[in-house]
């Protein structure tokens, strides 16, 4: 019976890291839908946790720790840190406010335009929801602001295409006279399409800059979009 219990412990620890290590890519290559990796991650947290337990039981029973504590120790450690990836994915998004689109400029934030047609089937609507956002923005990200240039607006949208080419962005339109570059990032795990669009405007001292991201999917970007603006904003000014 104890060795059918270490069994257990051992192979529910790699069935569950297994499943966390799937919930992503699977998601990414069109195996199947996000609330299904979202769901795989859920049942990689709880199936991992029990074999944590398991072997953690095992280990501190002497009868059943002399059949061979190592493999316990490795469930035991495989099965927690399973279990931690999930459990503070879900701390993070609970620690930051539930919205999806963050953009220097609440008040008048860049439109998109060229990447309409993409979002057509998207659950989030282009649509900015005003004050609604703006104020939990605010709250959270309060560095997320316009940025103030005494260079040109040519000079900052060459400047700004540059970095959006850097950053390894699908570029999706790039209008020198409308002072708009649009474009797409695919994060890493799940695959998931956020959008960019950067506005450059000329002024009586240089030209200011702009920039937004939305994601497609999803109420909250665990504080994706921000991220992805103030690493924008940190390559351009480097």
């Amino acid at each position: 019976m104890a060795k059918i219990f270490r069994r257990l412990a051992i192979g529910a620890a790699l069935i569950a890291a297994l499943l966390l290590l799937l919930s992503g890519p699977g998601t990414r290559f069109g195996l199947w839908e996000y609330g299904t990796g979202f769901l795989m991650m859920r049942i990689a947290f709880f199936v991992g946790l029990g074999a944590a337990a398991l072997a953690l039981l095992m280990l501190v029973i002497p009868k059943t720790r002399v059949l061979g504590a190592l493999p316990l120790v490795v469930a035991l450690a495989l099965g927690l840190g399973t279990a931690y990836l999930p459990w503070s994915g879900v701390q993070k998004v609970r620690s930051l406010p539930f919205i999806h689109d963050i953009t220097t400029d609440t008040e008048n934030p860049p439109a998109f335009v060229a990447v309409l047609p993409l979002r057509v089937d998207a659950p989030n609507p282009p649509e900015y929801l005003g004050e609604e956002v703006a104020s939990r923005q605010r709250e959270s990200y309060p560095d997320i602001k316009t940025v103030t240039l005494e260079m040109p607006a040519d000079q900052t949208f060459a400047r700004a295409l540059e970095v959006v080419e850097a950053m390894g962005w699908e570029l999706v339109a790039s209008e020198p006279s409308d002072g708009r570059i649009e474009a797409t990032e695919t994060t890493f795990w799940f695959g998931f399409k956020d959008d960019v669009v950067i506005r450059i405007a000329g002024t009586a001292g240089g030209s200011r800059l702009d920039v937004r991201s939305k994601s497609r999917v999803g109420r909250s970007d665990v504080g994706a979009n921000a991220e992805r603006i103030r690493k924008f904003m940190q390559a351009f000014q480097g």
